[in-house]
């Protein structure tokens, strides 16, 4: 077999089984950070590794029945790919710092990571007012210059790519699968617009499915990469719980959005700010924070032209369509028996006028019959 080049040598390591990325921290450390040192190493000099012992060093020495690399590379020529390892300058800057960085990444996108990153993730069941807050913090942000990172999961993680992509900024998505697995399904439009505007990562090889443990280690790869993360909706048990705390651990600064005290997919984030988070009202919340650390505020990217006020103004309201939309100030959710009651109009032009407002956009049906200003 000819001899690996470095990339080659990252690649075949990096798809190991059984190894984890500490170990393979360590590994590279003990031998200069040459990964073809490690893989021509013999086994008693592996297992002078702490944490290596006969499977890890066994795996190694065996690495081509484990894993065929000329596949491999055919897979990333067909899918337009690229294999980033940790000594390659499109290498994101900040995973160099973790304590676990992955020693290469899957990359299909041509976004070189020469902008500051934020994360925004929440949860998977979201509320509208949490996928506004999510598209909108999304889009702030992109304007004033920083990539936006994600999961590309249903969801916050889902309404945060979209915000970056319509303000025609860059977004990055996560990935807890190979890079060839679109997952969840859904998001195959979206799949392909971060492609196009940004760049899709992955850690794990084709193929792989996702499971517990992969979006745990995913979720650290979003929190490593970038100079804060954003948590919109979770309830305390959430995946973005687990990426709260890798921020917390690796000195990201973290926010947490409040939301509504009677909603589950609001106490997690309710916790991270009785924990220490920053609260989040706007993005001024956010961008005062990173004023203070000195040339992380990034360049703001070029403006869009605005929209002529007859496309912003929407359609005319009646007096009832007014009086109703004002009843849901505060976030309030409402059947058309309480609207009634509310605005003393007769049921029936209460519907109407639902009707209307739900044509305009500016209200929706929820599942349970209530309705939602928008």
């Amino acid at each position: 077999m000819a001899e690996l080049t470095e990339s080659q040598a990252f690649l075949v390591l990096n798809a190991l089984p059984n190894i984890g990325p500490i170990n393979l921290t360590r590994l590279l450390a003990a031998h200069g950070h040459d990964p073809r040192a490690v893989l021509a190493a013999d086994r008693r000099t592996l297992e002078r590794t702490k944490g290596v012992g006969p499977v890890i060093s066994e795996t190694i020495a065996g690495w081509s029945e484990a894993f065929d690399l000329a596949k491999e590379e055919r897979r990333l020529a067909q899918a337009g790919a690229k294999f980033v390892t940790q000594a390659d300058v499109g290498y994101p800057a900040l995973l160099h710092e973790i304590h676990d960085p992955p020693i290469g990444l899957y990359q299909k996108g041509n976004y070189s990571f020469d902008r500051p990153a934020i994360a925004i993730v929440g949860s998977r069941k979201t509320t509208l007012y949490g996928q506004k807050v999510a598209r909108q913090l999304a889009a702030d942000l992109t304007r004033a210059g920083f990539c936006i990172v994600s999961g590309l999961a249903r969801g916050i993680d889902t309404f945060a790519h979209e915000g970056a992509l319509d303000a025609g900024g860059v977004t990055v998505a996560v990935l807890g699968t190979g890079i060839d697995i679109i997952y969840p399904p859904e998001n195959m439009d979206l799949y392909r617009r971060v492609v196009a505007g940004g760049a899709l990562v992955s850690e794990f090889p084709f193929g792989r499915r996702a499971d517990r443990q992969s979006f745990a280690m995913r979720n650290r790869i979003v929190a490593g990469m970038c100079a804060g993360v954003i948590v919109v909706e979770s309830d305390v048990a959430g995946g973005s719980m687990i990426t709260a705390r890798f921020a917390g651990e690796e000195g990201r600064l973290l926010f947490a959005v409040p939301g509504r005290i009677d909603q589950a997919t609001s106490a997690g984030c309710h916790q991270l700010i009785r924990d220490g988070a920053m609260l989040v009202t706007s993005v001024d919340d956010i961008l005062a924070e990173f004023s203070y650390l000195d040339g992380l505020q990034p360049a703001p990217i070029p403006a869009k032209p605005e929209a002529g006020p007859e496309a912003l103004a929407g359609p005319p309201m009646t007096a009832s369509e007014a009086k109703i939309l004002g009843s849901f100030a505060g976030g309030a959710l409402l059947g058309v028996d309480e609207l009634a009651e509310l605005t003393a109009l007769p049921a029936p032009e209460v519907s109407a006028a639902l009707m209307m407002l739900e044509l305009q956009r500016r209200v929706v049906k929820r599942t349970d019959g209530r309705y939602e200003a928008l």
